[in-house]
């Protein structure tokens, strides 16, 4: 089935690129062809490209996206989520996000645990996948010290502080994150009253246990080194710059643990490529062979990484491939079917990767 949809996927790209590179002088000559929907005398502007694929591509994505949603809907509706449960052991691997996962009771019990409601969505998944990882760990206990790195406005510093753990959250600094566009899409944390959720923890707790930082994750500073019982990050390291970047983000990250700390990390996984990839950009999309490589490298130096699981699941929402735009009007938000996606042009979905350092 992989190799089908690979198929696939490539098939479409090179119609695409076909097209660009035939038609491209064309686009900038009205003389040649005229891609506007109507005439100078609001007739319809009737062409066989447009018509058939220039004028029509933004319904036929709005119809795909339309039935994706509407299909993690239904199933939504039949999902039946226990009304006793606990958190539980599941032998977490380094694993891609799946259909199944979002439909387990230990995906369940986190989701209700944020007050989140259960959703199709591989953002969600990475939280539920990062406080998993902390409880098969045993690190959910009062007393702990957590490092969290680009948090944004995300929900775990006050579900952590809840559990009186002590959590030093961090983001780049605002100015930094301005000229970014990440406080304009609320994924910066300006003020650590930013992150404080009522509804998680008290704001006792809160003050108690959680502290703000602006860290470059390209250069974390030494003043953080040996204090933490675990770090984390949440789809943050691939806007490092690079591949490289992220890859040596992930290394560098165990300096801040004590030995056997655990660092817990999500990411982009570019799954249907083995080598073509985006790379020295504002997103990059790690490969296989890119967490291969630093699961090599960390296992060389004495500490463990968690098996490496590349399987993207076979239920259908594990084979549809969410398309932009993703702040679509059209679609409820909430309601999306959003496990796996494109991201330029390639299909991606979150990897998370636990590591726990030399003791």
């Amino acid at each position: 089935m992989l190799n089908k949809i690979r198929q696939i996927v490539k098939a479409i790209w090179n119609i695409l690129r076909f097209l660009k590179k035939n038609y491209s002088v064309a686009y900038k000559s009205q003389e040649v062809l005229n891609i506007v929907r109507t005439t100078n005398n609001q007739q319809p502007n009737l062409n066989f490209l447009n018509e058939r694929l220039l004028l029509t591509g933004d319904a036929v994505v709005f119809n795909i996206k339309t039935l994706g949603y509407e299909y993690a809907r239904s199933l939504r509706e039949q999902l039946t989520i226990p009304s006793n449960l606990s958190p539980q052991k599941i032998n977490l691997q380094s694993k891609a996000c799946q259909q199944m996962d979002i439909e387990s009771d230990w995906f369940f019990y986190w989701c209700q645990e944020m007050k989140i409601p259960v959703l199709y969505h591989r953002k969600l998944w990475e939280f539920c996948y990062i406080l998993q990882a902390l409880y098969e760990y045993d690190l959910l206990t009062p007393g702990r010290k957590g490092l969290g790195f680009g948090c944004g406005e995300e929900p775990l510093p006050s579900i952590l502080a809840n559990y009186d753990i002590a959590i030093t959250a961090t983001d780049l600094d605002p100015t930094a994150s301005a000229a970014q566009g990440w406080i304009e899409t609320k994924q910066n944390m300006s003020t650590v009253e930013k992150i404080f959720r009522p509804e998680l923890c008290t704001k006792e707790l809160f003050i108690k246990n959680v502290s703000l930082k602006y860290v470059d994750m390209n250069a974390i500073p030494t003043y953080l080194e040996g204090k933490y019982d675990f770090c984390w990050s949440a789809c943050a390291l691939e806007h490092l710059g690079s591949i490289k970047n992220g890859l040596l983000f992930i290394e560098n990250s165990l300096k801040t643990l004590v030995p056997g700390g655990i660092s817990i990390q999500t990411t982009e996984f570019n799954y249907l490529e083995e080598e073509e990839t985006i790379d020295n950009n504002g997103t990059v999309l790690f490969r296989k062979k890119d967490f291969e490589q630093i699961a090599k490298k960390l296992t060389a130096a004495g500490h463990q990484v968690a098996p490496l699981n590349f399987n993207i699941g076979s239920r259908v929402l594990d084979r549809f491939i969410d398309l932009p735009p993703y702040d679509s009007k059209i679609h409820e938000l909430g309601q999306e079917a959003h496990l796996k996606l494109l991201v330029d042009r390639f299909a991606s979905t979150s990897f998370g990767m636990i590591i726990r350092k030399a003791v």
